[in-house]
């Protein structure tokens, strides 16, 4: 069991949760059909410069889409922690995570100096 305020990261969480939810539905309604279907409503004629354009805002857009859902999967798992008394502990050494790491970053599963150490390879 862990001495971190969990009422507090789970509010936290929730609200990473919630914005990570809007990002990702934003992102579908911004983007909604196939590339191709957009390089084919271009007005260019399918000029290679506009499908360049088109296929390079879709693959930010995508990207994009796949970062929140990363996120959104972080959080989920963040908050399985909480329910089963495990939040605020590293994954990997099993000591506590910094509070001020988890107000940061509130889907942490490493505490900092195996962070580092997991960074450096």
């Amino acid at each position: 069991m862990t001495t971190v305020d969990t009422d507090e990261f789970r509010e936290l969480l929730e609200d990473h949760r919630k914005k990570a939810v809007n990002a990702i539905e934003h992102l579908k309604k911004a983007n909604p059909g196939s590339l191709e279907d957009e390089a084919s409503e271009s007005h260019a004629d399918n000029h290679l410069a506009e499908t360049a354009t088109v296929t390079h805002d879709r693959e930010i857009a995508y990207t994009l889409e796949e970062n929140e859902e990363e996120i959104l999967a972080s959080v989920d798992a963040a908050l399985g922690r909480i329910d089963d008394g495990t939040f605020g502990l590293c994954a990997k050494c099993g000591g506590a995570i910094a509070e001020d790491r988890l107000r940061a970053i509130p889907y942490a599963t490493l505490c900092i100096d195996c962070k580092r150490k997991d960074e450096r390879g």
